[in-house]
């Protein structure tokens, strides 16, 4: 049986994910040969500065997709949290594996629940997602950056002193770190990132051997709510440099979408959920985007993409 390698980043959650991948296609095709390419991206090694000042967009695949188009690796393991919208000519998403807990997870010290959190408590997270989202419902509350791996912002947060830090309940499930999670966070209060939880298995186009190999990893209700996350994330040109949600649930043939665009400090929020049908769901996401911009998210976007 023939070879395949898969290009991944060295964290650790990348690495259980690129691992899991490799378990799934061993089990498919027994006698394959697996072998996982550790790529230390642009992402990983800027570790001081928060995300949206670096301008986050393919920060971490970048230099995974050269190995792909140089032909080191035969495919890439991402979170497609990381994935921008717009990928290299000549590679596509060839799967995206069933999706984990989508939602955030709140992990705290001394308080049982976010609402407990004290007036003026301490908060680590890397996100303007979440950073808007807290700010709106606690303006009281500190937000301090944080970024690393699961692990690193657990140490953190005891070395700093926060009071709690909010991460992907994904993340801390696939490490077996879920014991740390304090609460899950509903998705009415913390509204998702775009594709959160879900794991995409990128390919060259036309790379027939490699295609069949891996086809059977595309988890087809996974796949129709990230389409739908994504559409909307590009009709709002989206990066990390603005507090952008998105959120879709595929129902028999509906799809429903929540989108949410805020200013920084949380004061304006613009949010909405809309309905549509399978088959046109990327169209129902850029409905959705279209629906914000003109009800006024459209200038926190351009303030935003000013500064």
């Amino acid at each position: 049986m023939a070879n395949i390698k898969i290009g991944t980043r060295v964290s650790p959650l990348a690495l259980w994910q690129a691992e899991w991948v490799k378990a799934q296609l061993i089990a498919k095709h027994p006698g394959l040969t697996v072998e996982l390419v550790g790529i230390q991206t642009q992402g990983d090694k800027i570790l001081d500065v928060a995300l949206a000042k670096v301008g986050g967009k393919g920060l971490f695949v970048k230099e995974i997709e050269n190995a792909l188009l140089d032909k080191s690796v035969d495919i890439a393991v991402h979170s497609m949290k990381d994935v921008p919208t717009a990928l290299p000519d000549g590679l596509f998403i060839a799967a995206i594996c069933e999706r984990e807990d989508p939602r955030d997870a709140f992990v705290a010290r001394n308080v049982k629940s976010f609402n407990e959190l004290p007036q003026g408590a301490v908060v680590g997270t890397s996100s303007l997602r979440r950073q808007t989202q807290i700010l709106s419902r606690r303006p009281d509350l500190k937000i301090i950056s944080l970024r690393g791996n699961v692990g690193t912002r657990l140490k953190k947060m005891e070395e700093k002193g926060m009071d709690a830090i909010i991460l992907a309940a994904a993340g801390l499930i696939r490490m077996k770190q879920e014991s740390f999670i304090t609460e899950h966070m509903s998705v009415t209060d913390s509204l998702p990132a775009v594709a959160q939880g879900a794991v995409g298995v990128e390919a060259r186009i036309g790379d027939k051997r490699v295609l069949d190999l891996i086809g059977f990893l595309d988890h087809a209700k996974t796949r129709i709510a990230v389409e739908t996350e994504r559409a909307f994330l590009t009709h709002l040109e989206g990066g990390c440099q603005v507090p952008i949600a998105g959120h879709a649930t595929v129902d028999g043939k509906s799809v429903t979408m929540e989108g949410l665009v805020g200013a920084l400090d949380g004061s304006v929020i613009h949010r909405k959920a809309k309905t549509g049908l399978v088959g046109k769901h990327e169209e129902l996401g850029i409905a959705l985007a279209e629906e914000l911009l003109q009800g006024g998210a459209g200038a926190i976007l351009k303030e935003a993409y000013g500064q």
